[in-house]
């Protein structure tokens, strides 16, 4: 399954959270899986895209960032593609 993370800095400061990456990594427990992220022009927030089969890594993975100043919402999403395919045969039927 796919997860968007959305990670609030501190502050709209990530400088803490670059620094911890570069130095211990991103802390991903295995069968979690980092696809892409992306940060907002005023460092606020960053959307990263997760992967992983079971949920709980990513508790595990939250877990291994407490106390850094930073908090999560995890959103579970499924690609554009595979809701079209979803909705596809639901587009010539009246509600």
């Amino acid at each position: 399954m796919l997860f968007m993370v959305i990670e609030r800095f501190a502050n709209c400061d990530p400088v803490p959270v670059y620094r911890r990456v570069r130095d211990a990594g991103r802390s991903l427990p295995e069968g979690l899986t980092y696809v892409g992220s992306w940060i907002e022009p005023n460092f606020d927030r960053c959307f990263q895209l997760m992967e992983c089969d079971d949920a709980r890594l990513l508790q595990e993975w939250v877990l291994s960032w407490r106390g850094s100043g930073v908090t999560f919402e995890i959103v579970p999403v499924v690609p554009s593609d595979q809701t079209r395919a979803v909705v596809a045969p639901h587009l010539d039927r009246e509600p």
